[in-house]
């Protein structure tokens, strides 16, 4: 009986071993393709589509001063928004905002 018992526990342990070999050498495996696959590819964050708010062409304004901005624009409002300001959520898709840092030198365009 009592080497009936060890010969039960040692296979038991062999089998226990063998079957983490089996998933360590998968996961080796697993992570050697991940290396295979190729890095995506950056992409250019996309345009904003200004045709609500009238405003295409204005882009050649980003990097200049906000007292650029024309006064007379088709837009229904402009809203100009510092770092850190609150704004209201509210979608107004002919409302031309105008993204600024803290000198007052435009970052970014967008309807809405």
């Amino acid at each position: 009986g009592n080497a009936a018992d060890l010969d039960r526990v040692h296979n038991r342990k062999a089998h226990i071993m063998r079957t983490f070999i089996h998933v360590l050498v998968a996961a080796t495996m697993l992570q050697a393709c991940m290396h295979i696959l190729p890095e995506p590819i950056p992409q250019p964050p996309p345009q904003p589509d200004l045709t609500s708010c009238y405003a295409v062409g204005l882009e050649g304004l980003i990097g200049a001063s906000v007292s650029q901005l024309p006064t007379n624009g088709q837009w229904s409002s402009v809203r100009i928004i510092y770092p850190g300001q609150m704004v209201t959520m509210d979608y107004s898709p002919a409302r031309l905002n105008v993204r600024v840092n803290a000198a007052g030198i435009i970052q970014s365009l967008s309807c809405g």
